[in-house]
């Protein structure tokens, strides 16, 4: 503990460069395969959290004109994952031929992962562009720019399904949000259409129910899942009994990646415009980097370690469902898992070389 101000990405005031000298130093570079990279200041802020905790290569869904920002910041270190901009979409075409014209492009560049959001809150934006059902993972535009994809041999990278709270809360409108399970179909239907791997950010939307999950990996031998969504994991996760979750990630070794969600801005490091913080999760380069290192260290406490207590990280989830015990900065416990050493290493680096090493080959 010391005297780092408390804010909702360290509410133990952690010191953040310090405790990663306290996890294991590995002989392999950790490869973080889920990241939203973007400006190059808060990039070089991403870099000192990511080389202090190991890791080694990430992969980043970074918008077309950041990219070559976010790339003279990390080099080597960064991979890109193709993802058409849905905060413009005007145009189903976007999703469609466009969106599978950049893919094309990427694709000549190195991009071999291709991400399509279809999370509940497609509804909300697919109202306001007035394009129902336009972001299925089954409409005939996703399934265009898809198929272009799955041509080239590029993984495809889905979010499909959120939390059950939210389904219990915000979504809890069936007829407009359709039930959790009923966010499945459209995915089987893509993971039977194309042979290709797919990867299903966030644990594949479930890691509250385990046994979902591995109904779905062995119904469809092309899927495999991230750890992504580092809040959502540390809540969930550590409700599993340890014999549990170390059960499950034995049996899918090799079908488990590595993931953060970690989101990088310029605006992190610095007070909106009238001098006045907004919203925002930071606001100087200290609290940058609290907010990026924290969810590596989250990540790699559960998976690694036998740590048992409250999580550094604020999670506003607690209060949705019950608002008169937990409020906006109340945290979930965090039970360390300890995994055994070789499925840490699977998770964490082999899973992810094996993977993106057969799309090159």
């Amino acid at each position: 503990m010391t005297n780092t101000k408390l804010h909702s990405a360290n509410l133990l005031g952690l010191d953040y460069a310090r405790e990663a000298v306290n996890l294991e130093r590995f002989d392999f570079p950790i490869v973080d395969v889920h990241t939203h990279l973007s400006g190059d200041e808060a990039a070089r802020v991403y870099q000192r959290a990511a080389n202090l905790y190991g890791i080694g290569l990430t992969y980043s869904m970074t918008p077309l004109d950041k990219m070559d920002a976010v790339q003279s910041v990390l080099g080597d270190a960064v991979q890109f994952i193709a993802i058409p901009d849905y905060g413009r979409l005007t145009s189903a075409n976007q999703l469609g031929e466009q969106y599978a014209r950049q893919i094309e492009r990427l694709y000549k560049e190195g991009v071999r992962v291709a991400k399509f959001w279809s999370a509940p809150r497609r509804y909300v934006i697919e109202k306001k562009a007035g394009l129902p059902g336009a972001m299925s993972l089954d409409s005939p535009h996703i399934l265009e720019s898809m198929a272009t994809a799955a041509g080239l041999g590029m993984a495809i990278m889905v979010h499909i399904g959120d939390p059950d709270t939210w389904f219990a809360t915000k979504y809890s409108d069936s007829n407009r949000y359709g039930t959790k399970r009923e966010q499945y179909e459209p995915l089987e239907t893509v993971l039977e259409r194309f042979d290709v791997p797919f990867i299903a950010a966030h644990m594949g939307g479930s890691p509250e129910d385990l046994n979902f999950l591995s109904d779905l990996l062995d119904r469809h031998p092309n899927l495999y899942l991230d750890t992504s969504a580092t809040k959502w994991m540390v809540r969930e996760l550590s409700k599993h009994p340890r014999a549990e979750l170390v059960g499950f990630f034995r049996r899918w070794h090799g079908r488990i990646l590595f993931g953060s969600d970690i989101v990088t801005s310029n605006k992190h490091l610095h007070e909106s415009v009238d001098g006045k913080p907004d919203a925002g999760p930071a606001h100087t380069p200290d609290e940058a980097f609290a907010l990026y290192a924290s969810r590596y260290w989250a990540l790699r406490t559960l998976l690694e370690t036998r740590y048992v207590g409250q999580s550094p990280i604020a999670d506003p989830d607690l209060a949705m469902l019950n608002p008169e015990q937990y409020n906006s900065l109340s945290a979930p416990q965090l039970n360390g898992m300890h995994l055994p050493a070789l499925l840490l290493k699977t998770l964490m680096h082999d899973a992810a070389k094996n993977l993106f090493e057969s799309l090159e080959g």
